[in-house]
């Protein structure tokens, strides 16, 4: 299977839904409500037509959060299709503080190999590649037009885990979603030799935040659907970052009959699980280890 091929289909699919998005973020858009009672906009459903319309040329089936209701019957037997979220962060484009993505993963045997996190305000995306790397464009519309995927994919713009300040450690947290559960397991981290730096964002791009140094760890202990992480995941993982259940071992997997994700924790590799609610930076400035109070 070439990852990047499909990839690139991804690419360009996740640039289009974005203009897509744009279009109606830049208006005096109405907002409805979901079942669930999230807010849906006329975007969700246009960039869930353009994306879905670009991927089903690859062949492969297609599980979108604006169609997800196909029988689990049905999908059990996928062994290998594309899991997509056309707007991740719904309330941050509510809000319009920008901080929303378009998340296209392709999930292999109920892990995600590759994926992309797009963020159309900016014009960014990430990409992350089993056995390849994770990587982070600027300005990607204008860099994947007319080109493929495979002429992008350089050291310059690779990213990997592991903290930019090893003296701090940076908590990344939800911004529309942290929870009493999440923020008692922050404060646990204030007991510890570190300096703490808690860091807000919206959507999947707190993995990606991971993913490229700007922070340490992301537990995510408040509910989230498969398809606001795959892609993100994928991502976090080609980077070398960690991504598990609360228990700190079992991978966090897709194409369950619930949609609905367990608790789980995204971690640099300088990060370790030492039980299902302590975790600890396994090196400071200095090189010292900290001691764990008891």
């Amino acid at each position: 299977m070439d990852y990047v091929l499909m990839m690139n289909v991804a690419g360009h699919a996740a640039v289009d839904a974005g203009n897509a998005i744009l279009d109606v973020y830049n208006s005096d858009f109405g907002v409805e409500e979901k079942a669930d009672h999230s807010p849906l906009t006329l975007a969700d459903r246009r960039a869930h037509e353009i994306i879905s319309a670009r991927l089903r040329t690859s062949g492969l089936p297609v599980l979108s959060e604006e169609g997800r209701d196909i029988p689990y019957d049905e999908r059990s037997i996928w062994r290998m299709y594309w899991l997509v979220d056309p707007l991740d962060g719904t309330k941050e484009f509510v809000k319009r503080n920008g901080e929303f993505t378009v998340n296209i993963a392709l999930i292999i045997d109920s892990f995600p190999v590759a994926g992309i996190v797009y963020v159309p305000v900016s014009d960014t995306a990430y990409i992350g590649l089993q056995e390849t790397g994770a990587f982070r464009f600027s300005d990607f519309s204008k860099v994947i037009e007319g080109k493929n995927l495979a002429e992008l994919l350089t050291p310059e713009c690779s990213i990997k885990t592991g903290s930019v300040d090893p003296s701090i450690f940076r908590v990344v947290a939800s911004r529309s979603h942290l929870n009493e559960e999440t923020q008692a397991f922050i404060d646990k981290f204030k007991k510890q030799y570190f300096k703490i730096e808690m860091v807000s964002k919206g959507s999947s791009l707190k993995l990606c935040m991971v993913a490229e140094g700007e922070a340490d760890i992301y537990p995510r202990l408040a509910p989230t659907m498969e398809w606001d992480t795959a892609a993100g995941q994928a991502v976090a993982e080609a980077s070398g970052a960690i991504v598990t259940l609360i228990d700190g071992k079992s991978r966090l997997r897709y194409n369950k009959p619930d949609l609905t994700n367990p608790k789980f924790i995204v971690r640099s590799r300088k990060v370790r699980i030492m039980s299902e609610s302590t975790v600890v930076k396994t090196r400071v400035a200095g090189g010292k280890r900290p001691r764990l109070k008891k």
